[in-house]
């Protein structure tokens, strides 16, 4: 897929930190999630990481994960200290991200947020992490994640249900 790559919030910052980032575009499908950019891209799923958006006793946080995972929903709640931790419904991560479900970055957020990754995205070489629009991931290594958002580490993966 070719095509003029989009100027998103989580690229300008991503290029206003001065990190080393390649975008990658692949055609976008509905409900396709990491196995289809990982496929349409010819990378290991492990390597796309999610940005995902939940609730913790009512306050929005984001969370990155592995594609080929899920984030355990209690383990979440256990590490944050809170009651109970659930996804955001996608019209509320909206408001909260300024990004459509499908094009979600953890950079250029519309406001600040928590951000907690899971601990092991940070052994891998490189990731492919949404780059602000459906369509798009940006290629970076885990040491830009750390750099540009400081996430906290949690570990909450659990394996994902066969697809």
């Amino acid at each position: 897929m070719a095509g003029k790559i989009p100027s998103t919030p989580a690229l300008r910052l991503l290029r206003q930190a001065g990190v080393e980032h390649e975008v990658h575009a692949y055609a976008y499908e509905p409900r396709g999630g990491t196995s289809h950019s990982s496929r349409a891209l010819g990378v290991d799923e492990h390597l796309v990481i999610k940005t995902l958006i939940f609730e913790a006793d009512g306050k929005a946080v984001v969370v990155l994960m592995h594609g080929d995972r899920k984030v355990s929903a209690k383990q979440l709640a256990r590490e944050l200290g809170v009651k109970a931790a659930r996804p955001c419904k996608p019209e509320v991560a909206e408001r909260h991200t300024g990004y459509r479900v499908g094009g979600t970055s953890p950079f250029g957020l519309r406001r600040p947020l928590p951000i907690y990754a899971e601990a092991t995205i940070f052994e891998l070489d490189r990731v492919y992490i949404n780059a602000g629009a459906r369509g798009y991931l940006v290629c970076i290594a885990p040491a830009v994640i750390e750099k540009v958002l400081s996430p906290s580490r949690v570990r909450v993966a659990e394996p994902s249900a066969p697809s």
